[in-house]
């Protein structure tokens, strides 16, 4: 393993912390940050007094607000979320360049080298942490790892308002007591598959050969081959690179049928033009995607081959996913992915762990 030096900063309840810091008499009291109930909105992240009674993110404010009756919940407010990450990004600059964001809130800093707090990659961390509670008003943890992955897994650790550091030798140990969930890529389905199959740990997860594990998974098998040993090559890239673009939308009154879902449709477009049209990506279009969310909750996305924005193939998209069930909609979406570098590929993040990285995951 590269003994690198891998830092993941991560804000804890990032958009809560910014209102608590803007208005005191929110301390103490469950918030949220999200979309109103009536129109069928989301919690984008709530702080810990919310996560008592259970509330998470991506969760639906109306049930949120069955879990917690006096939960305060307030419209997202980007400009000042977006102010509060550049002077973030500005503190981790000061350590090094090699500063990947992965959204507003949280980073991959690669510190290999670094001078600084005589070289301790642990004592950036304090460093770090403290400046963002001194200069922004908000708390921060970290993970400090030889690799990505272990660091993001650290992250979590001691929150909120703390980090976790795994030195090189304590690797094997740590990773094999880690339930596979905590291998990026993992959701629901996949957990529950290792789970039929006996595995609930990295450790028990050893236990497969390559080649069992992509005869099961797929592509996604050289992953989980390799991150369930806490191999993780992947560097730190300060540009990172898009892999797809995407918008969608929650209707307030689902729709009724696929006519009404094609009456739909040209409005996301128009919005998804104008994002298309911001990104000035270079990169070549390689598919055109529809997701499509039903109102029992059941989510399907089609795909085909494509070379840019194209209504026609939308519409044969839409007409696709929606054949799968019939039901009314509550939310569709369209996007395109781009053409993968090498590099990309290399990154072993596994095909599904990509197709749900299109949508947009809620930061914060």
């Amino acid at each position: 393993m590269s003994q690198r030096k891998i830092i993941h900063c991560d804000c804890d309840c990032f958009y809560a912390s910014v209102e608590m810091r803007d208005d005191p008499t929110l301390r103490g009291r469950p918030l949220a940050v999200g979309g109103r109930a009536e129109h069928r909105g989301v919690v984008a992240t709530c702080n810990y007094e919310a996560r008592a009674f259970g509330v998470h993110s991506a969760m639906s404010t109306a049930r949120a607000l069955q879990l917690c009756p006096q939960l305060l919940l307030i419209p997202p407010d980007f400009e000042r979320y977006r102010a509060a990450s550049r002077l973030i990004l500005a503190i981790y600059r000061d350590y090094t360049p090699l500063v990947e964001p992965l959204s507003l809130d949280e980073a991959y800093l690669d510190v290999t080298g670094v001078d600084r707090c005589q070289g301790s990659a642990t004592r950036m961390a304090e460093e770090i942490r403290g400046r963002i509670r001194d200069e922004v008003g908000i708390t921060a943890s970290a993970g400090i790892a030889p690799n990505k992955f272990i660091a993001k897994v650290a992250s979590d650790w001691n929150k909120p308002d703390g980090q976790f550091v795994v030195r090189p030798q304590e690797v094997d140990a740590f990773v094999a007591a880690l339930p596979v969930k905590k291998i990026f890529g993992v959701g629901k389905v996949t957990a529950a598959k290792l789970a039929r199959l006996g595995v609930h740990t990295c450790g028990d997860l050893r236990a497969w050969s390559l080649a069992d594990l992509t005869q099961h998974f797929g592509s996604f098998g050289a992953s989980l081959y390799r991150l369930c040993r806490g191999i993780d090559e992947r560097e730190v890239k300060p540009d990172r690179i898009r892999k797809s673009i995407s918008v969608e939308t929650t209707y307030v009154t689902d729709l009724p049928d696929l006519a009404a879902c094609r009456a739909a449709l040209p409005a996301l477009m128009e919005e998804f033009a104008r994002r298309f049209e911001r990104t000035q990506s270079r990169r070549p279009v390689t598919k055109a995607v529809v997701k499509i969310k039903f109102a029992d909750f059941s989510q399907t996305t089609a795909e085909c081959a494509a070379s840019g924005p194209d209504v026609a193939t939308w519409l044969r998209l839409l007409e696709e996913g929606h054949a799968r069930r019939g039901l009314p909609v509550r939310l569709l979406g369209v996007g395109l992915r781009f053409a993968e570098s090498e590099d990309d590929a290399d990154e072993g993040e596994g095909k599904k762990a990509r197709q749900i990285s299109l949508f947009g995951d809620l930061p914060g």
